[in-house]
């Protein structure tokens, strides 16, 4: 297909590209570092041969997933509960391409499709205006130089004792900002000083926000947002909370000295790391208890596929338990499909702090560690390989099922969990986002996030009021935040038809003293199964009702309940609702937030499965797209009954910073489980060995050092 610009002329030739044949293991494995290449050269003959476009900058370059059933059946997975596999087919390796024309402006989009060791494109075209594809790492990075170089910059930092060579940026995603072209990519720049090689940086902003054309790369606009200000009978005035239409704005009061407490560096005499912490260690004498082929997982009842994308880091597919000698499908993919972080400050350009994040990645983990690569595509088209993307291990998570029988000559039995460990780290600026997918020995699967790194901070001026964040250090000024975060959930309980079911556990209506509820304490589940996508599709927590959800298989029922093999979400370690109007920038165009729980049918199609919550193009989204969560639910009254499913799950945090999250913020812990419900027999874990660690000895010598009489109570 030819792209909406202008083609060639019809004596232009394409060429196919042709490589060495790429066989891959298993059908979802991720491109290649070599496939990236051929891909991207394959591009660049085509829109040399078809197009006007000059000159191509990369920005994705990923596998386009082929069809489910096609990937179960050569899995040899069933697709309903008892049945036999389907007969496999042959599956075509894609892939998927998002690239700018550098000269003349324009996001392109195309497919292609491997044949025989050749590389054809299958589609190539200009995807709708405004419709601008991820940040790339190159840019974010690019964007510090740009700023750095703009002689008003300098000019604006020399004015607070601040050098060019002393100026550094983070670049962020603008999102809404209608000032500038739809056409136009951009990005805003917070600034910084920074004195010495390692000292923090946030801890000097300057007092400007800075907007550049990526492609251009150039400043093309300096926002100066207003101060806070008491008055007489104490109530908080501010600026104006608009954005001025004029090319640079001066800010109109004292511009406040970015000096300010920093970090301790290693060279400070004040600073004393502690000295009282013996070495702990993680030994495994024997090795670990997984094993890898490829990217496939195995860890003793589980197997899975681990791969890589650009956008979401770790995605886990084809999920299966063995139960006890049967192989039964838990999720066909699990994955965070997008993040959003809204700040509360309503001072312009404050509002536009609602990143969607992105990546760029490393990992921190103890033990015996196996670690996968990952690989994405550079401006250029060649691949930027990261060695360590992936991190899978193994760790102690403490007691997994106890018993002791308190009578005389009882015995007493103490199971430790063991848990298997896939993540990954990703720092985002100033953040640091850790992933943890962790599957348990008892069928219950956990996302974790964990939240870290250095807050987004504000200069302030000296006794500036700060109604809408904390000043966590002199002049430093941290505005209240949250993180929301879709977890994109594709499931398989028993087969690829499933449902949800909705519980709410309420007070049993019948008053004290009735017949039915005599000492008033009963209680029951109300289920209701949503089954229309358009009046069902969306849904609310209700902490007052303890509202969970199940995913559910009708076609098998426990032996024992009666009731549908299901996997419960188990979400109150992270619900939260989002902040914002319901009409505001952030909510426009982040629909996923509006709600904990949307249930939509998938369709698979050309580019795969129906996958970004906020929409394929982010970063300078000004309304909701119309490829979006909520969107979706409005798309025809459908059922979700007994249908092939896709959930969005939104969890996340409100932060409302602290000193003591500065100047690097401990640990914050998101936590998502899915835990089994009619799904196993009994419990099945017990065949896990009790616990019998002949490495574990008293921590002093002497009587109070002995372990206990039956080990009830202990502290480590």
């Amino acid at each position: 297909m030819a792209p909406s610009a202008s083609p060639a002329t019809a004596t232009t030739v394409y060429t196919p590209v042709t490589i060495k044949s790429t066989k891959f293991k298993h059908p979802l494995d991720p491109l290649t570092p070599d496939e990236i290449n051929a891909v991207s050269l394959a591009i660049r003959l085509y829109t040399t041969a078809n197009t006007p476009i000059k000159a191509v900058r990369f920005i994705t370059c990923t596998l386009v997933p082929p069809p489910k059933r096609a990937v179960l059946a050569a899995l040899g997975i069933p697709l309903t509960p008892g049945a036999q596999p389907e007969a496999p087919t042959p599956i075509v390796r894609k892939a998927e391409s998002d690239f700018l024309d550098v000269v003349n402006g324009g996001t392109f989009n195309a497919i292609l499709s491997l044949d025989d060791g050749t590389w054809n494109v299958d589609t190539c075209g200009l995807v709708a205006e405004g419709s601008e594809p991820q940040i790339s790492p190159e840019e974010l990075a690019f964007c510090e130089h740009v700023v750095r170089r703009d002689a008003t910059v300098q000019a604006l930092a020399r004015e607070v004792g601040v050098e060019p060579h002393q100026i550094y940026a983070d670049g962020w995603a603008i999102g809404y900002d209608d000032r500038f072209p739809k056409h136009t990519r951009l990005q805003q720049a917070f600034v910084f000083a920074r004195y010495s090689e390692h000292e923090n940086l946030y801890a000097h902003p300057l007092d400007f926000v800075v907007v550049i054309d990526s492609l251009a790369e150039k400043v093309i606009q300096i926002d100066f947002p207003p101060t806070y200000k008491r008055t007489e009978d104490g109530s908080v005035e501010v600026g104006c909370l608009e954005y001025r239409a004029v090319p640079i704005v001066r800010r109109l009061f004292h511009r406040v000295k970015t000096r300010a407490h920093s970090t301790p560096c290693p060279a400070d005499p004040t600073h004393k790391p502690r000295d009282d912490i013996k070495p702990l260690h993680v030994l495994q004498p024997e090795g670990v208890s997984f094993k890898m082929d490829g990217n496939v997982l195995e860890w003793q009842k589980w197997k899975m596929h681990i791969g890589f994308s650009h956008r979401e880091g770790i995605a886990l597919s084809t999920i299966t338990y063995n139960d006890d000698g049967e192989i039964r499908p838990v999720m066909y993919r699990l994955s965070l499909a997008e993040m959003v972080v809204p700040y509360g400050a309503p001072e312009f350009p404050h509002p536009r702090k609602f990143a969607f994040r992105q990546l760029s990645l490393g990992c921190d983990c103890l033990g015996q560690i196996h670690y996968l690569p990952g690989a994405y595509v550079t401006h250029s088209g060649t691949p930027f390989i990261i060695k360590n993307a992936i991190c899978i291990h193994e760790e102690d998570a403490g007691v997994l099922w106890k018993h002791t029988d308190y009578r005389p000559g009882g015995r007493h039995q103490t199971v430790r969990s063991r848990r298997l460990v896939v993540s990954m780290v990703c720092t985002l600026a100033n953040y640091e986002y850790i992933w943890n997918y962790h599957f348990y020995q008892d069928g219950n699967i956990e996302i974790e996030i964990r939240l870290t790194g250095i807050l987004q901070v504000y200069v302030a001026a000296q006794d500036e009021p700060n109604p809408y964040g904390t000043t966590i250090a002199p002049s430093i000024n941290a505005h209240n935040h949250q993180h929301l975060f879709s977890v994109r959930v594709d499931p398989m309980v028993d087969g690829l038809y499933n449902s949800v079911v909705e519980s709410d556990i309420v007070p049993l209506s019948a008053p004290t003293g009735s017949k039915e509820n005599f000492a008033g304490n009963g209680f029951v589940v109300k289920d209701k199964v949503l089954k229309s996508q358009v009046q069902d599709g969306a849904r609310d927590f209700d902490w007052a009702r303890e509202r969970r959800w199940r995913i559910t298989n009708q076609a098998r029922t426990h032996q024992s309940s009666g009731r549908d093999a299901s996997y419960a979400i188990m979400m109150k370690g992270g619900v939260l609702p989002l902040m914002a109007h319901t009409d505001s920038w952030v909510a426009r165009r982040a629909s996923f937030a509006h709600k904990t729980l949307w249930v939509v049918r998938d369709k698979e199609g050309a580019d795969g499965s129906r996958m970004w919550p906020s929409g394929k193009y982010v970063p300078q989204t000004r309304e909701e797209p119309e490829d979006s969560v909520g969107r979706w639910v409005k798309d025809g009254n459908g059922s979700i009954e007994n249908e092939d499913i896709v959930l969005y799950l939104t969890v996340g945090t409100t932060h409302i910073p602290r000193p003591e999250d500065w100047p690097v913020m401990p640990v914050e812990h998101v936590n998502l489980m899915f835990k089994p419900n009619n799904f196993f027999t009994k419990n099945p874990s017990m065949d896990v060995p009790g616990t019998n660690d002949p490495m574990s000895k008293p921590a002093f010598n002497g009587a109070n050092g002995a372990n206990g009489s039956n080990g009830a109570c202990c502290s480590h």
